[in-house]
């Protein structure tokens, strides 16, 4: 699988700015299919960064309605990274 394709995109919120800041840990939107070493491997590359941990959690859509019409959310699934203290990643 592709570097690209594993790291779908940052998630750029008010609580993973703070823990990008106050942390160095980032947290990216990743593919279902892609494991902890791949995600690992994937941001060192892209980011020329050093990884030090990497976190999981798949994210399961929720059931939603308009009207009388039922419908899901889609799912995906999070990664958080903890960065080598000397690196940080620009996401802006």
């Amino acid at each position: 699988m592709d570097n690209h394709n594993i790291i779908i995109r940052p998630l750029v919120t008010e609580q993973s700015m703070h823990f990008a800041s106050a942390r160095g840990v980032y947290s990216f939107e990743v593919n279902k299919t892609a494991n902890k070493v791949q995600i690992k491997q994937a941001v060192e590359q892209l980011y020329n960064v050093k990884v030090v941990d990497v976190r999981t959690a798949n994210k399961i859509g929720k059931v939603r309605r308009k009207g009388r019409n039922f419908g899901m959310t889609r799912s995906w699934k999070k990664a958080i990274v903890a960065l080598n203290p000397e690196n940080h990643i620009d996401l802006f």
